[in-house]
């Protein structure tokens, strides 16, 4: 998978070509505490290697340089025993099947030569600063020796717009683990559901989502990104990850949190009663969110634009806000003069994938481009009505609902939504409540 990937993007490349990737780096948490690791995503897509201080160089028609080469940590068995076994060069070639593979520390005096004879480089500026200073040194020094015969690369390419367009389109592989990720994800949202009650706290809650990330990821797993777990008026603030604040009676609580499993996220929002049942007025909203999303869900069929899942979710939304009482007037002259944003300030999706907000242009030749089999993304539109909004009923204040899904662009008029065992609909978010045990089904099958 990994290898075909170099293979895909190295055919793109002209001879003469020079490309660099630089993995992550170990990031300080505080004195001598890093925080834990995670691999930059387009290193991963092309690697496969899980290791900080490492890169990836792959160059075409460079004579004396092979067509992929990784520079790794070496092995070090004193350094192994405080940091845990390292692949080494000569596992990075086997177990990764790289043509060739270095130390790292080899990786300046070999980067500096290849760039003396490439033509172009393919590198990301401003994403590793160490990397940036190793290859404008060096330009600057092939500029000073062009009186000498030679003749610094003519060019610099930014590679992620070829890359990120390869990550946006989802192979078998991809899929895999992206369905592995959704149910997982469902695992956490069902115990959490299950574990709310009156009295209890969002942090309990969020213990409950990340134990199960981690215990059905099989230890190559966690979270993709900080989980959502606001009750009442914190499901107001859309990024809020304080989790900390009580699960009141008559409270909703919304939930947006994913699993990650190895590299690709998960990412799915639910709101469900702390005391298993909703209010009228909860129902109502939620009642309205859930027909905005259904309706977006019907626009993600390829061939149609991207703006159609939001333009579909923002028209029903806009119906919704008349039948709720929050604004008169036309739905249409509502959407128009952009009425909703006060409870509705966000798009309805974005692409997924090994980043929750996945790599991939959304527009092409200037319009939104056309949705495509194999790219997968998100639906999530929602309604948010602030405790301290007067302009809103009584009864809606305090009350947050957005209900997200995973869904992968098929070739059929159906999508495939991947995240559809997480319970949505009113009856099956309150059965899913009434669990009266805090207990897990058991493992995911492989």
């Amino acid at each position: 998978m990994f290898l075909q990937r170099r293979i895909n993007f190295l055919n793109r490349m002209e001879d003469g070509d020079l490309a660099l990737f630089p993995s992550a780096g170990l990031q300080i948490r505080n004195h001598d505490v890093h925080y834990p690791f995670r691999q930059q995503s387009d290193f991963w897509y092309l690697t496969g290697h899980n290791e900080p201080e490492s890169l990836l160089m792959l160059a075409k028609g460079l004579e004396g340089f092979p067509s992929d080469t990784l520079f790794v940590l070496p092995k070090d068995l004193e350094r192994e025993t405080w940091e845990g076994v390292r692949l080494g060069p000569e596992g990075a070639k086997s177990k990764l099947e790289f043509e060739d593979s270095k130390p790292i520390e080899e990786m300046p005096s070999r980067v500096s030569l290849a760039l003396e004879k490439a033509s172009r480089l393919w590198y990301r500026l401003g994403g590793n600063s160490g990397i940036d200073t190793l290859v404008m040194e060096t330009l600057a020094d092939l500029q000073r020796r062009v009186r000498t015969g030679v003749t610094p690369p003519q060019a610099i390419l930014d590679p992620t717009t070829l890359l990120h367009e390869h990550r946006l389109f989802k192979g078998d592989d991809e899929l895999d683990c992206l369905r592995r990720a959704a149910a997982i994800t469902e695992e956490g949202h069902r115990a959490v559901m299950a574990l709310a009650k009156p009295g209890g706290t969002e942090f309990e809650l969020e213990a409950a989502l990340h134990w199960a990330f981690r215990r059905n990821g099989n230890g190559r797993g966690g979270w993709a990104y900080p989980s959502i777990v606001a009750s009442g008026n914190n499901a107001c603030v859309l990024h809020y990850t304080d989790n900390d604040g009580p699960l009141n009676d008559g409270d909703v609580v919304l939930v947006d949190a994913g699993a990650e499993y190895e590299g690709y996220a998960g990412d799915v929002t639910r709101c469900f009663p702390v005391n298993g049942s909703f209010s009228p007025a909860q129902r109502d909203v939620y009642e309205v969110v859930l027909a905005a999303q259904e309706a977006a869900i019907g626009k993600v069929v390829a061939g149609n634009p991207f703006c159609d899942i939001h333009n579909a979710a923002l028209s029903t939304i806009c119906e919704g806000l008349t039948t709720l009482g929050v604004v008169k007037g036309n739905p249409g002259a509502i959407e128009e003069e952009e009425k909703y944003r006060p409870w509705f300030m966000h798009n309805s999706s974005h692409w997924l994938g090994l980043d929750v907000h996945d790599a991939g242009s959304y527009h092409l030749d200037g319009s939104f481009r056309p949705l495509e089999p194999g790219m997968c993304l998100t639906v999530e539109p929602g309604l948010y009505f602030r405790a301290d909004d007067e302009s809103v009923p009584r009864e809606l204040r305090g009350l947050g609902i957005r209900i997200e899904d995973d869904v992968l662009v098929t070739g059929q008029d159906t999508p495939d939504i991947l995240s559809a065992g997480v319970p949505k609909t009113l009856e099956a978010v309150e059965q899913a409540c009434a669990s009266t045990e805090f207990i897990f089904p058991g493992e995911i099958p492989e």
